[in-house]
Protein backbone atom coordinates (compact mmCIF):
# COMPACT_ATOMS: atom_id res chain seq x y z
CA UNK A 1 0.00 0.00 0.00
CA UNK A 2 1.11 3.59 -0.64
CA UNK A 3 1.88 5.65 2.23
CA UNK A 4 0.31 9.19 1.86
CA UNK A 5 3.58 11.26 1.33
CA UNK A 6 4.37 9.29 -1.68
CA UNK A 7 0.70 10.46 -2.69
CA UNK A 8 1.08 13.78 -1.85
CA UNK A 9 4.95 14.20 -3.22
CA UNK A 10 4.13 12.53 -6.61
CA UNK A 11 0.87 15.13 -6.53
CA UNK A 12 2.38 18.55 -6.02
CA UNK A 13 5.71 17.38 -8.44
CA UNK A 14 3.26 16.56 -10.96
CA UNK A 15 0.38 19.19 -10.61
CA UNK A 16 -2.37 17.39 -9.59
CA UNK A 17 -2.84 18.74 -5.76
CA UNK A 18 -0.98 21.95 -3.97
CA UNK A 19 -1.46 23.55 -0.66
CA UNK A 20 -3.80 26.52 -0.79
CA UNK A 21 -1.59 29.61 -0.30
CA UNK A 22 1.68 28.06 -0.68
CA UNK A 23 3.54 31.06 -0.91
CA UNK A 24 2.20 32.27 2.11
CA UNK A 25 2.99 29.32 4.03
CA UNK A 26 -0.46 27.48 3.56
CA UNK A 27 -3.73 27.45 4.92
CA UNK A 28 -4.57 24.52 6.69
CA UNK A 29 -7.77 22.38 5.72
CA UNK A 30 -7.31 23.87 2.05
CA UNK A 31 -6.14 22.61 -0.85
CA UNK A 32 -5.90 23.87 -4.57
CA UNK A 33 -6.60 21.37 -7.64
CA UNK A 34 -3.91 21.59 -10.50
CA UNK A 35 -3.56 21.64 -13.91
CA UNK A 36 -4.00 17.55 -14.19
CA UNK A 37 -5.82 17.76 -10.41
CA UNK A 38 -8.76 19.85 -11.80
CA UNK A 39 -9.08 17.42 -15.04
CA UNK A 40 -9.26 14.21 -13.15
CA UNK A 41 -11.58 16.01 -10.67
CA UNK A 42 -13.78 17.23 -13.83
CA UNK A 43 -13.38 13.27 -14.91
CA UNK A 44 -14.60 11.93 -11.70
CA UNK A 45 -17.98 14.32 -11.68
CA UNK A 46 -18.67 14.16 -15.06
CA UNK A 47 -18.84 10.11 -14.80
CA UNK A 48 -21.19 10.31 -11.86
CA UNK A 49 -23.27 12.68 -13.48
CA UNK A 50 -23.15 10.71 -16.80
CA UNK A 51 -24.00 7.31 -15.25
CA UNK A 52 -26.47 8.47 -12.49
CA UNK A 53 -28.24 11.32 -13.82
CA UNK A 54 -27.84 11.29 -17.61
CA UNK A 55 -27.64 7.41 -17.70
CA UNK A 56 -31.25 7.19 -15.92
CA UNK A 57 -34.75 8.39 -16.29
CA UNK A 58 -35.67 8.65 -12.59
CA UNK A 59 -32.69 11.37 -11.35
CA UNK A 60 -32.92 15.19 -12.54
CA UNK A 61 -30.37 17.39 -11.27
CA UNK A 62 -29.44 20.67 -9.26
CA UNK A 63 -27.34 23.58 -8.58
CA UNK A 64 -28.42 25.45 -5.52
CA UNK A 65 -26.89 28.32 -4.03
CA UNK A 66 -23.85 27.56 -1.33
CA UNK A 67 -25.73 30.36 1.01
CA UNK A 68 -28.89 29.78 1.82
CA UNK A 69 -31.72 31.29 4.32
CA UNK A 70 -30.06 30.87 8.14
CA UNK A 71 -34.06 29.40 8.62
CA UNK A 72 -32.61 26.58 6.52
CA UNK A 73 -30.15 25.72 8.87
CA UNK A 74 -31.97 26.06 11.96
CA UNK A 75 -34.95 23.68 10.55
CA UNK A 76 -32.54 21.01 9.57
CA UNK A 77 -30.74 20.69 13.03
CA UNK A 78 -27.34 22.38 12.09
CA UNK A 79 -27.18 25.39 14.14
CA UNK A 80 -28.22 23.83 16.87
CA UNK A 81 -26.34 20.48 16.92
CA UNK A 82 -24.00 20.36 13.73
CA UNK A 83 -21.11 19.68 16.15
CA UNK A 84 -17.77 18.06 16.79
CA UNK A 85 -16.20 17.28 20.42
CA UNK A 86 -13.12 19.41 20.05
CA UNK A 87 -10.16 18.92 23.42
CA UNK A 88 -7.84 21.95 23.52
CA UNK A 89 -4.10 21.34 25.01
CA UNK A 90 -3.32 24.30 27.15
CA UNK A 91 0.14 23.86 26.84
CA UNK A 92 0.84 23.73 23.01
CA UNK A 93 -2.23 25.31 22.12
CA UNK A 94 -3.19 22.11 20.15
CA UNK A 95 -7.28 21.56 19.20
CA UNK A 96 -7.88 17.77 18.80
CA UNK A 97 -11.51 16.10 17.88
CA UNK A 98 -11.90 13.95 21.00
CA UNK A 99 -13.32 11.49 19.51
CA UNK A 100 -9.93 10.81 17.68
CA UNK A 101 -7.62 10.59 21.08
CA UNK A 102 -7.57 7.19 22.28
CA UNK A 103 -6.56 6.75 25.60
CA UNK A 104 -5.45 3.72 27.83
CA UNK A 105 -4.03 3.07 31.81
CA UNK A 106 -0.66 1.46 31.82
CA UNK A 107 -0.52 -1.44 34.51
CA UNK A 108 2.67 -3.15 36.05
CA UNK A 109 1.65 -6.47 38.21
CA UNK A 110 -2.05 -5.21 38.04
CA UNK A 111 -1.01 -2.08 39.53
CA UNK A 112 -1.83 1.35 37.99
CA UNK A 113 0.97 2.98 36.74
CA UNK A 114 -0.32 6.04 34.54
CA UNK A 115 -1.70 6.56 31.31
CA UNK A 116 -0.66 6.58 27.83
CA UNK A 117 -2.76 8.27 24.38
CA UNK A 118 -2.56 8.15 21.01
CA UNK A 119 -4.14 9.94 18.04
CA UNK A 120 -6.61 7.77 15.73
CA UNK A 121 -4.75 5.69 13.05
CA UNK A 122 -4.07 2.24 11.70
CA UNK A 123 -0.96 1.85 14.15
CA UNK A 124 -2.14 3.39 17.00
CA UNK A 125 -2.34 0.45 18.88
CA UNK A 126 1.43 -0.47 18.55
CA UNK A 127 2.38 3.02 19.49
CA UNK A 128 0.53 3.13 22.38
CA UNK A 129 2.16 -0.20 23.86
CA UNK A 130 5.57 1.11 22.66
CA UNK A 131 4.78 3.87 25.56
CA UNK A 132 3.44 2.18 27.60
CA UNK A 133 6.92 0.22 27.57
CA UNK A 134 8.89 3.61 27.75
CA UNK A 135 6.28 4.69 30.72
CA UNK A 136 7.26 1.53 32.48
CA UNK A 137 10.87 2.26 32.16
CA UNK A 138 10.72 5.57 32.58
CA UNK A 139 9.19 5.19 36.57
CA UNK A 140 11.53 1.93 36.60
CA UNK A 141 9.30 -0.42 37.71
CA UNK A 142 9.74 -3.99 37.88
CA UNK A 143 7.10 -6.66 36.51
CA UNK A 144 5.07 -7.59 33.73
CA UNK A 145 3.23 -4.94 31.81
CA UNK A 146 -0.37 -5.32 32.04
CA UNK A 147 -2.54 -5.19 28.27
CA UNK A 148 -3.05 -2.24 26.58
CA UNK A 149 -6.70 -1.71 26.36
CA UNK A 150 -7.37 1.99 24.48
CA UNK A 151 -10.44 3.67 25.03
CA UNK A 152 -11.87 6.95 23.28
CA UNK A 153 -11.23 10.11 25.15
CA UNK A 154 -15.24 10.38 24.25
CA UNK A 155 -15.44 7.67 27.48
CA UNK A 156 -13.19 8.88 30.04
CA UNK A 157 -14.43 9.32 33.35
CA UNK A 158 -14.00 13.57 34.55
CA UNK A 159 -11.20 12.17 37.06
CA UNK A 160 -9.03 11.44 34.23
CA UNK A 161 -8.89 13.78 32.38
CA UNK A 162 -6.00 15.55 34.61
CA UNK A 163 -4.42 11.76 34.18
CA UNK A 164 -4.63 11.07 30.35
CA UNK A 165 -1.40 13.17 28.70
CA UNK A 166 -1.56 15.44 25.60
CA UNK A 167 -0.67 13.01 22.75
CA UNK A 168 1.65 15.72 21.54
CA UNK A 169 3.78 15.99 24.34
CA UNK A 170 3.47 13.59 27.25
CA UNK A 171 2.56 15.62 29.49
CA UNK A 172 -0.34 15.38 31.75
CA UNK A 173 -3.12 17.65 33.03
CA UNK A 174 -3.16 20.08 29.92
CA UNK A 175 -6.06 18.33 27.83
CA UNK A 176 -9.50 19.82 28.58
CA UNK A 177 -12.46 17.83 28.77
CA UNK A 178 -14.71 17.88 25.38
CA UNK A 179 -17.03 20.72 24.68
CA UNK A 180 -18.96 21.14 21.50
CA UNK A 181 -17.57 22.95 18.67
CA UNK A 182 -19.70 23.73 15.79
CA UNK A 183 -18.20 23.47 12.18
CA UNK A 184 -20.46 25.36 10.41
CA UNK A 185 -18.77 28.74 8.70
CA UNK A 186 -20.63 31.63 9.60
CA UNK A 187 -20.95 34.89 7.34
CA UNK A 188 -23.16 38.33 7.23
CA UNK A 189 -25.27 39.15 4.21
CA UNK A 190 -25.36 42.59 3.59
CA UNK A 191 -24.62 46.03 4.82
CA UNK A 192 -25.35 45.36 8.80
CA UNK A 193 -23.20 43.21 10.67
CA UNK A 194 -25.34 41.88 13.19
CA UNK A 195 -27.81 39.19 14.53
CA UNK A 196 -30.43 39.84 11.24
CA UNK A 197 -27.41 39.47 9.05
CA UNK A 198 -25.71 36.05 10.20
CA UNK A 199 -25.28 33.37 7.35
CA UNK A 200 -23.53 29.86 6.64
CA UNK A 201 -21.90 28.47 3.93
CA UNK A 202 -23.47 24.85 3.35
CA UNK A 203 -21.89 22.56 5.26
CA UNK A 204 -23.85 19.60 2.61
CA UNK A 205 -25.15 20.09 -0.89
CA UNK A 206 -28.58 17.83 0.46
CA UNK A 207 -30.61 20.68 2.32
CA UNK A 208 -30.77 22.70 -0.65
CA UNK A 209 -32.18 19.78 -2.18
CA UNK A 210 -34.96 19.49 0.46
CA UNK A 211 -35.58 23.26 0.36
CA UNK A 212 -36.34 23.08 -3.74
CA UNK A 213 -38.48 19.42 -3.40
CA UNK A 214 -41.74 21.30 -4.02
CA UNK A 215 -40.44 23.11 -7.00
CA UNK A 216 -38.79 20.45 -8.38
CA UNK A 217 -42.48 18.55 -8.39
CA UNK A 218 -43.95 21.39 -9.83
CA UNK A 219 -41.59 22.02 -12.24
CA UNK A 220 -40.42 18.48 -13.97
CA UNK A 221 -42.59 15.63 -14.83
CA UNK A 222 -41.17 13.33 -12.00
CA UNK A 223 -43.23 10.47 -10.07
CA UNK A 224 -41.90 8.51 -7.19
CA UNK A 225 -39.25 7.09 -6.89
CA UNK A 226 -37.10 9.73 -8.45
CA UNK A 227 -34.22 10.99 -7.45
CA UNK A 228 -32.31 14.95 -7.29
CA UNK A 229 -28.61 14.95 -7.74
CA UNK A 230 -26.09 17.86 -6.79
CA UNK A 231 -22.66 18.48 -7.33
CA UNK A 232 -21.09 21.56 -5.51
CA UNK A 233 -18.85 22.46 -2.36
CA UNK A 234 -19.29 22.37 0.76
CA UNK A 235 -17.78 23.90 4.01
CA UNK A 236 -16.86 22.49 7.39
CA UNK A 237 -14.83 24.38 9.97
CA UNK A 238 -12.62 20.67 10.76
CA UNK A 239 -10.99 20.97 14.17
CA UNK A 240 -8.22 18.90 12.91
CA UNK A 241 -8.17 18.43 9.01
CA UNK A 242 -5.67 16.10 8.42
CA UNK A 243 -4.88 12.82 5.64
CA UNK A 244 -4.21 15.40 2.65
CA UNK A 245 -7.91 16.13 1.03
CA UNK A 246 -9.51 13.19 2.89
CA UNK A 247 -10.81 15.80 5.27
CA UNK A 248 -10.44 19.15 4.73
CA UNK A 249 -12.23 22.53 5.36
CA UNK A 250 -13.60 23.22 1.96
CA UNK A 251 -14.55 20.03 -0.32
CA UNK A 252 -17.13 19.03 -2.93
CA UNK A 253 -19.89 16.68 -2.49
CA UNK A 254 -21.94 14.37 -4.89
CA UNK A 255 -25.21 13.67 -3.38
CA UNK A 256 -28.30 12.40 -4.22
CA UNK A 257 -31.53 12.84 -2.42
CA UNK A 258 -34.13 9.46 -4.05
CA UNK A 259 -37.34 10.18 -2.85
CA UNK A 260 -39.85 6.91 -2.47
CA UNK A 261 -43.08 6.51 -1.06
CA UNK A 262 -43.43 5.78 2.70
CA UNK A 263 -45.07 2.29 1.48
CA UNK A 264 -42.25 1.18 -0.79
CA UNK A 265 -39.99 -1.38 -0.19
CA UNK A 266 -36.65 0.55 1.40
CA UNK A 267 -35.19 -2.14 2.14
CA UNK A 268 -34.39 -3.58 -1.19
CA UNK A 269 -34.08 -0.13 -2.88
CA UNK A 270 -31.56 0.78 -0.09
CA UNK A 271 -29.82 -2.81 -1.42
CA UNK A 272 -29.83 -1.50 -4.76
CA UNK A 273 -27.94 1.73 -4.01
CA UNK A 274 -25.71 0.07 -2.94
CA UNK A 275 -25.07 -2.31 -5.22
CA UNK A 276 -25.18 0.43 -7.85
CA UNK A 277 -22.83 2.67 -6.00
CA UNK A 278 -20.38 -0.03 -5.74
CA UNK A 279 -20.51 -1.28 -9.43
CA UNK A 280 -19.61 2.75 -10.33
CA UNK A 281 -17.05 2.93 -8.43
CA UNK A 282 -15.33 -0.25 -10.07
CA UNK A 283 -15.96 1.45 -13.68
CA UNK A 284 -13.74 4.51 -12.28
CA UNK A 285 -10.77 1.89 -11.34
CA UNK A 286 -11.29 1.38 -8.01
CA UNK A 287 -10.81 -2.90 -7.29
CA UNK A 288 -13.84 -4.28 -6.64
CA UNK A 289 -12.11 -6.29 -3.90
CA UNK A 290 -10.84 -2.77 -2.33
CA UNK A 291 -14.76 -2.22 -1.54
CA UNK A 292 -16.35 -3.22 2.10
CA UNK A 293 -19.00 -2.14 3.47
CA UNK A 294 -19.98 -1.31 7.22
CA UNK A 295 -23.07 -1.32 8.41
CA UNK A 296 -24.40 0.88 10.82
CA UNK A 297 -25.84 -0.47 14.37
CA UNK A 298 -29.38 0.46 14.91
CA UNK A 299 -27.78 2.12 18.50
CA UNK A 300 -25.90 4.46 16.59
CA UNK A 301 -28.21 5.59 14.05
CA UNK A 302 -29.12 9.20 13.84
CA UNK A 303 -32.46 9.34 15.11
CA UNK A 304 -34.48 9.46 11.93
CA UNK A 305 -32.90 6.86 10.10
CA UNK A 306 -33.96 3.76 9.20
CA UNK A 307 -30.72 2.67 8.48
CA UNK A 308 -26.81 3.44 7.00
CA UNK A 309 -24.51 1.94 5.30
CA UNK A 310 -20.59 3.23 4.17
CA UNK A 311 -18.81 1.97 1.23
CA UNK A 312 -15.42 1.79 2.66
CA UNK A 313 -12.31 1.95 0.76
CA UNK A 314 -7.96 1.37 2.31
CA UNK A 315 -6.69 4.61 2.06
CA UNK A 316 -3.29 4.75 2.96
CA UNK A 317 -3.91 6.19 6.91
CA UNK A 318 -6.53 2.93 6.63
CA UNK A 319 -10.13 1.48 5.66
CA UNK A 320 -12.12 4.31 5.99
CA UNK A 321 -15.40 5.83 4.70
CA UNK A 322 -15.82 6.10 0.85
CA UNK A 323 -19.38 6.87 0.58
CA UNK A 324 -22.46 7.10 2.69
CA UNK A 325 -25.78 5.55 1.98
CA UNK A 326 -28.56 6.19 4.64
CA UNK A 327 -32.29 5.69 4.84
CA UNK A 328 -33.24 9.28 6.34
CA UNK A 329 -37.36 8.40 6.41
CA UNK A 330 -39.19 12.02 6.36
CA UNK A 331 -37.41 13.68 8.71
CA UNK A 332 -35.87 16.47 6.52
CA UNK A 333 -39.07 17.21 4.76
CA UNK A 334 -40.96 17.44 7.75
CA UNK A 335 -38.39 20.11 9.45
CA UNK A 336 -38.76 22.43 6.82
CA UNK A 337 -42.23 22.09 6.37
CA UNK A 338 -42.87 22.34 9.83
CA UNK A 339 -40.24 25.65 9.73
CA UNK A 340 -41.55 27.38 6.42
CA UNK A 341 -45.09 26.60 6.44
CA UNK A 342 -44.91 25.38 3.25
CA UNK A 343 -47.27 22.65 2.36
CA UNK A 344 -44.38 20.35 0.92
CA UNK A 345 -46.85 16.94 0.85
CA UNK A 346 -46.40 14.89 -2.67
CA UNK A 347 -49.83 13.77 -4.35
CA UNK A 348 -49.99 9.73 -5.08
CA UNK A 349 -52.30 9.79 -8.34
CA UNK A 350 -51.99 5.85 -8.18
CA UNK A 351 -53.17 6.07 -4.13
CA UNK A 352 -55.50 9.04 -4.10
CA UNK A 353 -53.48 10.22 -0.91
CA UNK A 354 -51.15 13.04 0.00
CA UNK A 355 -47.77 12.28 2.32
CA UNK A 356 -44.20 13.51 2.95
CA UNK A 357 -41.87 10.87 0.67
CA UNK A 358 -39.27 9.19 2.20
CA UNK A 359 -35.55 9.42 1.32
CA UNK A 360 -32.42 7.45 0.08
CA UNK A 361 -29.45 9.61 0.24
CA UNK A 362 -25.88 8.22 -1.87
CA UNK A 363 -23.49 10.71 -0.81
CA UNK A 364 -19.75 10.97 -0.82
CA UNK A 365 -16.92 13.44 -1.46
CA UNK A 366 -15.87 14.11 -5.09
CA UNK A 367 -12.40 15.11 -3.32
CA UNK A 368 -12.24 11.72 -0.98
CA UNK A 369 -13.26 9.70 -4.02
CA UNK A 370 -10.38 11.21 -6.04
CA UNK A 371 -7.95 10.16 -3.48
CA UNK A 372 -9.23 6.82 -3.76
CA UNK A 373 -8.98 6.62 -7.72
CA UNK A 374 -5.00 7.93 -7.06
CA UNK A 375 -4.72 5.42 -4.27
CA UNK A 376 -5.73 2.58 -6.22
CA UNK A 377 -4.16 3.37 -9.28
CA UNK A 378 -0.39 4.28 -8.22
CA UNK A 379 1.88 1.65 -8.86
CA UNK A 380 5.58 0.81 -9.16
CA UNK A 381 6.90 -1.58 -11.38
CA UNK A 382 10.44 -2.25 -13.65
CA UNK A 383 10.66 -2.01 -17.69
CA UNK A 384 13.53 -2.16 -19.63
CA UNK A 385 15.04 1.48 -20.50
CA UNK A 386 16.71 2.76 -23.85
CA UNK A 387 19.66 0.87 -23.63
CA UNK A 388 17.56 -2.25 -22.23
CA UNK A 389 18.43 -1.92 -18.64
CA UNK A 390 15.65 -2.55 -16.02
CA UNK A 391 14.51 0.89 -14.73
CA UNK A 392 12.30 1.65 -11.67
CA UNK A 393 9.16 2.91 -13.60
CA UNK A 394 6.05 4.76 -11.85
CA UNK A 395 2.75 5.00 -12.85
CA UNK A 396 -1.07 5.47 -12.18
CA UNK A 397 -2.88 3.08 -13.57
CA UNK A 398 -6.07 5.40 -14.06
CA UNK A 399 -9.42 3.95 -15.41
CA UNK A 400 -9.56 5.53 -19.62
CA UNK A 401 -12.89 7.52 -18.56
CA UNK A 402 -11.02 9.29 -15.15
CA UNK A 403 -7.53 10.47 -16.64
CA UNK A 404 -6.44 13.67 -17.19
CA UNK A 405 -4.84 13.05 -20.50
CA UNK A 406 -6.71 10.12 -22.81
CA UNK A 407 -4.00 9.60 -25.06
CA UNK A 408 -0.42 11.19 -25.68
CA UNK A 409 1.35 12.19 -29.67
CA UNK A 410 4.76 11.87 -29.87
CA UNK A 411 6.86 12.90 -33.17
CA UNK A 412 9.93 10.30 -33.18
CA UNK A 413 11.92 12.99 -33.50
CA UNK A 414 11.22 16.88 -33.55
CA UNK A 415 13.80 17.54 -35.92
CA UNK A 416 12.17 16.18 -38.89
CA UNK A 417 9.68 18.88 -40.29
CA UNK A 418 7.35 16.17 -42.40
CA UNK A 419 7.65 14.13 -39.13
CA UNK A 420 6.62 16.23 -36.77
CA UNK A 421 4.04 17.96 -38.71
CA UNK A 422 2.32 14.43 -39.35
CA UNK A 423 2.45 14.37 -35.70
CA UNK A 424 0.89 17.29 -35.16
CA UNK A 425 -1.72 17.09 -37.72
CA UNK A 426 -2.75 14.17 -36.13
CA UNK A 427 -2.55 15.85 -32.56
CA UNK A 428 -5.33 18.22 -33.60
CA UNK A 429 -7.73 15.68 -34.96
CA UNK A 430 -7.68 13.83 -31.82
CA UNK A 431 -8.11 17.17 -29.41
CA UNK A 432 -11.43 18.04 -31.12
CA UNK A 433 -12.78 14.30 -29.41
CA UNK A 434 -10.56 13.86 -26.35
CA UNK A 435 -8.08 15.56 -23.89
CA UNK A 436 -4.90 14.89 -25.22
CA UNK A 437 -1.33 15.92 -25.05
CA UNK A 438 2.04 16.49 -27.53
CA UNK A 439 5.41 15.98 -26.52
CA UNK A 440 8.27 16.61 -28.91
CA UNK A 441 11.09 16.64 -26.14
CA UNK A 442 13.84 14.00 -25.01
CA UNK A 443 14.20 10.46 -25.63
CA UNK A 444 10.63 8.57 -26.47
CA UNK A 445 11.91 6.50 -23.80
CA UNK A 446 11.70 9.54 -21.29
CA UNK A 447 8.59 10.86 -22.66
CA UNK A 448 6.67 7.61 -21.95
CA UNK A 449 7.77 7.70 -18.47
CA UNK A 450 6.60 11.39 -17.93
CA UNK A 451 3.20 10.38 -19.47
CA UNK A 452 2.94 6.55 -17.33
CA UNK A 453 3.42 8.97 -13.73
CA UNK A 454 0.64 11.26 -15.07
CA UNK A 455 -1.93 8.42 -15.75
CA UNK A 456 -2.04 8.77 -19.50
CA UNK A 457 -3.41 5.41 -21.01
CA UNK A 458 -2.29 5.46 -24.55
CA UNK A 459 1.12 6.88 -26.04
CA UNK A 460 0.32 7.42 -30.00
CA UNK A 461 4.35 7.90 -31.66
CA UNK A 462 4.18 9.27 -35.35
CA UNK A 463 7.80 7.71 -36.77
CA UNK A 464 9.32 7.00 -40.67
CA UNK A 465 7.10 4.46 -41.55
CA UNK A 466 4.24 6.36 -40.90
CA UNK A 467 5.53 9.16 -43.46
CA UNK A 468 7.19 6.80 -46.03
CA UNK A 469 5.14 3.92 -45.52
CA UNK A 470 1.96 2.68 -44.94
CA UNK A 471 0.68 5.86 -42.40
CA UNK A 472 0.14 3.42 -40.02
CA UNK A 473 1.36 4.74 -36.05
CA UNK A 474 2.19 3.21 -33.11
CA UNK A 475 0.09 2.60 -30.21
CA UNK A 476 1.38 1.97 -26.76
CA UNK A 477 -0.46 0.74 -23.63
CA UNK A 478 0.76 2.30 -20.51
CA UNK A 479 0.13 -0.77 -18.07
CA UNK A 480 2.01 -3.60 -20.65
CA UNK A 481 4.20 -1.05 -22.45
CA UNK A 482 3.29 -3.13 -25.62
CA UNK A 483 3.31 -1.71 -28.73
CA UNK A 484 0.91 -2.19 -31.63
CA UNK A 485 0.98 -0.77 -35.22
CA UNK A 486 -2.65 0.33 -36.47
CA UNK A 487 -3.64 2.50 -39.00
CA UNK A 488 -5.41 6.03 -38.43
CA UNK A 489 -8.83 4.67 -38.99
CA UNK A 490 -7.94 1.79 -36.74
CA UNK A 491 -6.82 3.93 -33.93
CA UNK A 492 -9.56 6.69 -33.88
CA UNK A 493 -12.11 3.04 -33.52
CA UNK A 494 -9.87 1.84 -30.80
CA UNK A 495 -9.47 4.35 -28.45
CA UNK A 496 -13.23 5.07 -29.13
CA UNK A 497 -14.57 1.76 -27.29
CA UNK A 498 -11.32 2.01 -24.73
CA UNK A 499 -12.28 5.67 -23.88
CA UNK A 500 -16.20 6.28 -24.56
CA UNK A 501 -17.48 3.31 -23.56
CA UNK A 502 -14.92 2.33 -20.80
Amino acid sequence: MVDMATIEGLCKRRGFIYRSSEIYGGFNGFFDFGPLGVELKNNIKQAWWKDFVHGRDDIVGLDASIIMHPDIWRASGHVEGFSDPMVDDKETKLRYRADQIFFSEVTVNGEAVGYVSVLEDDGMQAEAEKKASELKRKLAKQGELGPVVLKNYMDAKPFEYDLIPSPATGNVGTLTPPRDFNLMFQTYVGALRDETAVAYLRPETAQGIFADFKNVCDTSRVKLPFGIAQIGKAFRNEITPRNFIFRSREFEQMEIEYFISPHDDWQTMHREWIDACKAWFVSIGLPAGQLEEDVHPCAKLAHYAKACTDITFRFPHGLQELQGIAVRGNFDLTQHQNASGKNLEYFDEARKEKYLPHVIEPSLGVDRTLLAVLTAAYTEDEVPNDKGEAEKRVLLKFSPRVSPFKAAVFPLVKNKPELYGRAEELYKKLRRRWNVFFDASGAIGRRYRRQDEIGTPFGITVDFQTIEGDGSVTLRDRDTTEQVRMSEAELFAYLSEKIDMA
